[in-house]
C-alpha cells in the first residue's frame, strides 16, 4: 500500500488541464457558436482529419481528396507551400498552412471531421545487453537470431548513417515485404530505410535518433568507447534491419512530421516502432494526433513503443497513455564509472566521473564549500585556486560554463552532489575535466565535513575505471514519469521498465560529444529502444503474434526484484511502487517463452473508445465504417484483456474478467497464485487453468474487495503458475481507478 503527499493535488491540476478547451477545432455544426471572434491573417498549420475517399483509392487520389478542401490559391503560391502532408495509411486527412478565416470555410466542407493545431512533442551500448542476460552466440540471442528480418523503424532526429553501429556485416537484405526507400550518405542491408519529414534533412546533427537506432538495433562494434566506458557495443537487436524517419530538427519535433513519419513506416513495412517522443502532459486520444496514428500502425500489426516521460518524480506525470501503446519508463543498469572521493578523515565516498586519469592522486586538497555559492556561483574565482570545490548539481547547460571557469582558474577539482529529487541516481554528464558526481546523501557527508570547523577539510580524487555488478540494479531513475494516468486510470502505466540511466550508444561527429563516437546520456528516449529492440527479438521468434500478445509477453514475465532479490527500488532507495516502474524490469529471455498471453484486437480497443470517447471518439480514432458504437459491447477501462489487473477501491467486491491464450506445451495446468496485503481480499475463479492444446482459450475472473482508508492505492498479484511458467500479473486497488468516468464528462 501506499501513499503520495501531492498525489491528488498532481490529480486536481491535471483535471484542470484536461477541463480546458483543447488544442482542437470541432466542425461547427455541432459546436457552440461563438461570436466576434477575432480571426487574425497569420498562418498556421494544421492536422485535418476528414472521411477517407472511396475504399479503393490509391494514394494519388487521397491526395487530390485532401487538395479539394484547401482554399483558393493567391497568385504565386503552390499546392506545396499550403499542403505539407498528405496522410493515407494511419490517419485519414491532410497538414496544410491555414488562416484561421480559411478553417473556418473548409469546416463548412462535407467530409471535414476535425482540425488540430500543429504541436511541438518533446525528445524524451557496451553493456546493457549483458544487463538484460543476452550473450553472444548462446542462449536466447541466438536463437533469435539478433532479431534477423525483422525491420525497427524510429521517429526521430535522423540518423548518422556512416557510424560502424550501421554496418551490415552479416546482415541479409531486406525481406521482400519492405516497400521503403533510403536517402543517407550510406544505405545497406542494414540502414534499409532514411526518410525525411522536416526541411532540414542533413542525416542527424542532434544525435539522439543515432543513439536510439544504435540502441535498438546497431551491429556488433568491438573496441567501442567514451571516456572509461569500452567494450563491444550492441544493440539489443543487432541483426534487425532499420529505417529511419526524421521528425525532429533543432530540438523541435512537429506533430505534424511525427504523424506523416508514422504514416510512412507502416506503408513501408516496419514491424516496431520506436518512439522517444511526448508531450508534458496527457491529452485526450481523440485529441492527440500521435495517439490516433499510433493506432493506425497497430490496427496493421506494427507494435508501437513508446517513452513514458521525464517528468518524474511527480505522480501522474505519465505520457503516451493510451492502452495499444507500449509506454517504458526508465531505470538504471549495474554499471558504475567510478571515483573516489578519499576525504582527510579517512572516509570515502563512492561517486562518478566520465572524465577520469590514469593514475591516482596521492595529494589532498582543501575542500571547500559555500553556502551562499552552492551551485557554484563563484564570481572571485581567486579563492578557488588548489582546492576541490563541492557544490549541488543544476542544470549542465547552465552549471557546465561555471565548472569550466572553476578549473581554468586553478581549482584542483569539483564535487557535484545531487539534489533531494534525484537521490541516489546520477545522471551523468561529461565535464571533460575533473569533477566527480556524487549522491545527493554522500553530498550531504561532504558539506557537513567541509563545514566542520574541528579539523582542516581535506580530499583527494582516486579513479576506479568501470565497475560492473553494483547493487542495487535496477532503480527507478527520478526524472522518469510516472503513474497514474489520468485518462485511462484503470489500466496500469507504464507498462515495463527498462534501462534509460548512462546509456552508451552511437553518436554523431560534429555534435557536443567531445569523447569518440560514442556517447553516455539519459532518458526514457534511452529506455524506450531496449524495448523496442526487445519486441524485435519476439518478432523474430514469434512473427504470427499480435503487438498486445508481444507486449503481454513482455509484462508478464517482468521482474519485480533487483539484482540483490529485493524490491526494485525509487531514487530515494525506497519501494518502488508500480507506477513507478508499471509491471517490472523487463527479462528478455523469459519473454521469448511466456506460457499464457492476453491479447486484444481492434474491436476490443474500438468498445473501449466507445465507453470512453462515444461514437465521434471511435470515427475519429478507429475509422472503421464496420464497427459502430450501437453494435459494439462498451468496455471500460478496468474491463480491457489487459495483462494487469487494475480496479477500483471499493469495499464491495468488484469483478473484472481476463481471457488468456495458451502459448506454451499442448498440455499444461495453471494453478493460481495470489499474493496481496491484508487489507484486500483477492479471489480467483477458477482456481486452475488446464489447457489441451496450443492457441486455446480460457477465461477466469478476479473478485477485489479492499480496506477503505487513507492509502491511495494497494498492490498484490496474480501468478498463473506451471511447471515450467510463471504468468505474472500486479494487481493494483485504486482510489484514482474508481474515478474513472470522470474524462468521459470532459468536453
Amino acid at each position: 500500500m501506499a501513499s503520495f503527499p501531492n498525489f491528488l493535488l498532481s490529480l486536481v491540476l491535471l483535471a484542470t488541464l484536461l477541463s480546458t478547451p483543447a488544442l482542437c477545432y470541432i466542425n461547427p455544426s455541432t459546436a457552440r457558436p461563438q461570436q466576434n471572434v477575432a480571426e487574425p491573417s497569420a498562418y498556421r498549420s494544421y492536422i485535418v482529419l476528414v472521411e477517407p475517399p472511396r475504399s479503393d483509392a490509391g494514394e494519388d487520389a487521397h491526395r487530390r481528396w485532401h487538395e479539394s478542401f484547401l482554399p483558393s490559391l493567391h497568385a504565386g503560391e503552390s499546392i506545396e507551400s499550403r499542403l505539407l502532408h498528405s496522410y493515407t495509411e494511419v490517419f485519414s486527412g491532410f497538414t496544410a498552412r491555414l488562416t484561421k478565416a480559411e478553417l473556418h470555410s473548409m469546416a463548412k466542407k462535407p467530409g471535414f471531421m476535425r482540425a488540430f493545431p500543429d504541436r511541438k512533442l518533446q525528445l524524451m551500448t557496451t553493456h546493457t545487453p549483458a544487463f538484460l542476460g543476452l550473450r553472444n552466440g548462446t542462449g536466447f540471442w541466438s536463437e533469435a537470431r539478433y532479431g534477423k528480418g525483422v525491420i525497427v523503424g524510429l521517429l526521430d532526429t535522423g540518423i548518422h548513417a556512416a557510424h560502424p553501429s550501421f554496418d551490415d556485416h552479416g546482415i541479409p537484405p531486406p525481406p521482400p515485404r519492405w516497400k521503403g526507400s533510403c536517402k543517407a550518405a550510406r544505405c545497406n542491408n542494414k540502414l534499409i530505410g532514411a526518410k525525411s519529414f522536416v526541411e532540414d534533412d542533413s542525416g542527424d546533427e542532434d544525435g539522439h535518433g543515432t543513439h536510439t537506432s544504435s540502441t535498438a538495433a546497431g551491429n556488433f562494434v568491438p573496441g567501442a568507447y567514451h571516456g572509461v566506458g569500452t567494450g563491444t557495443a550492441a544493440g539489443i537487436a543487432p541483426g534487425a534491419h532499420v529505417a529511419m524517419y526524421k521528425v525532429c530538427a533543432d530540438n523541435q519535433c512537429d506533430e505534424s512530421a511525427i504523424l506523416a513519419g508514422l504514416d510512412a513506416a507502416t506503408k513501408d513495412g516496419v514491424d516496431v516502432l520506436s518512439i522517444s517522443l511526448g508531450e508534458n502532459t496527457g491529452t485526450r486520444f481523440d485529441r492527440d494526433p500521435m495517439a490516433i496514428g499510433a493506432f493506425g500502425a497497430v490496427s496493421k500489426g506494427v507494435v508501437v513503443v513508446c517513452a513514458a516521460g521525464n517528468s518524474g518524480p511527480t505522480p501522474a506525470s505519465i505520457t503516451n497513455d493510451a492502452p495499444w501503446l507500449l509506454t517504458v519508463a526508465a531505470g538504471t543498469v549495474d554499471r558504475s564509472f567510478a571515483a573516489e572521493v578519499r576525504l582527510g578523515n579517512g572516509k570515502s565516498i563512492h561517486g562518478e566521473a566520465l572524465t577520469q586519469e590514469a593514475k591516482p592522486r596521492s595529494k589532498l586538497y582543501p575542500l571547500l564549500f559555500s553556502e551562499a555559492r552552492r551551485y557554484c556561483e563563484y564570481g572571485d574565482e581567486n579563492s578557488v585556486a588548489g582546492k576541490i570545490i563541492v557544490c549541488e548539481a543544476t542544470v549542465p547547460e547552465f552549471q557546465m560554463p561555471q565548472v569550466g571557469r572553476i578549473i581554468a582558474a586553478g581549482a584542483a577539482g569539483v564535487v557535484l552532489f545531487n539534489d533531494d529529487i534525484s537521490g541516489y541516481t546520477t545522471l551523468l554528464q561529461d565535464y571533460n575535466s575533473t569533477v566527480v558526481q556524487v549522491t545527493a546523501a554522500d553530498g550531504a557527508i561532504l558539506t557537513s565535513y567541509a563545514a566542520s570547523s574541528e579539523t582542516r577539510s581535506l580530499a583527494a580524487f582516486n579513479y576506479n575505471n568501470t565497475l560492473l555488478g553494483i547493487h542495487p540494479a535496477p532503480v527507478v531513475s527520478w526524472f522518469s514519469s510516472r503513474g497514474p494516468s489520468f485518462i485511462i486510470p484503470g489500466v496500469l502505466k507504464p507498462d515495463i521498465l527498462a534501462p534509460g540511466l548512462n546509456i552508451l550508444a552511437a553518436w554523431p561527429p560534429k555534435t557536443d560529444s567531445a569523447s569518440g563516437p560514442f556517447n553516455i546520456i539519459s532518458g526514457t528516449s534511452m529506455a524506450t529502444p531496449h524495448i523496442s529492440g526487445v519486441v524485435a527479438l519476439l518478432k523474430s521468434i514469434h512473427p504470427s503474434w499480435s503487438p498486445a500478445a508481444i507486449k503481454s509477453a513482455i509484462l508478464t514475465t517482468s521482474d519485480m526484484v533487483n539484482s540483490t532479490g529485493g524490491s526494485i527500488l525509487d531514487q530515494h532507495h525506497t519501494i518502488a511502487s508500480v507506477y513507478d516502474t508499471g509491471a517490472g524490469h523487463v527479462n528478455v529471455t523469459r519473454a521469448a517463452d511466456p506460457g499464457l498471453v492476453y491479447d486484444l484486437g481492434i474491436t476490443d480497443y474500438a468498445g473501449y473508445i466507445c465507453w470512453l470517447l462515444g461514437k465521434d471518439g471511435l470515427a475519429t480514432i478507429v475509422r472503421n465504417s464496420s464497427l459502430t458504437c450501437t453494435k459494439l459491447p462498451k468496455i471500460e477501462d478496468v474491463h480491457l484483456n489487459y495483462p494487469t489487473i487494475t480496479v477500483p477501491m471499493t469495499s464491495t467486491p468488484f469483478t473484472v474478467n481476463r481471457t488468456v491464450t495458451n502459448v506454451g506445451p499442448a498440455k499444461s495446468t495453471y494453478t493460481a497464485k495470489v499474493d496481496a496485503p491484508k487489507s484486500l481480499v483477492v479471489r480467483v475463479f477458477p482456481k486452475t487453468l488446464t489447457f489441451s492444446k496450443p492457441g486455446e482459450k480460457k477465461t477466469f475472473s478476479v473478485t477485489v474487495s479492499s480496506h477503505i482508508g487513507k492509502e491511495l492505492f494497494f498492490e498484490g498479484s496474480l501468478r498463473w503458475v506451471s511447471e515450467r511458467h510463471v504468468v505474472r500479473s500486479p494487481i493494483v486497488v485504486a482510489a484514482a481507478a474508481a474515478g474513472r468516468s470522470l474524462v468521459k464528462n470532459i468536453t
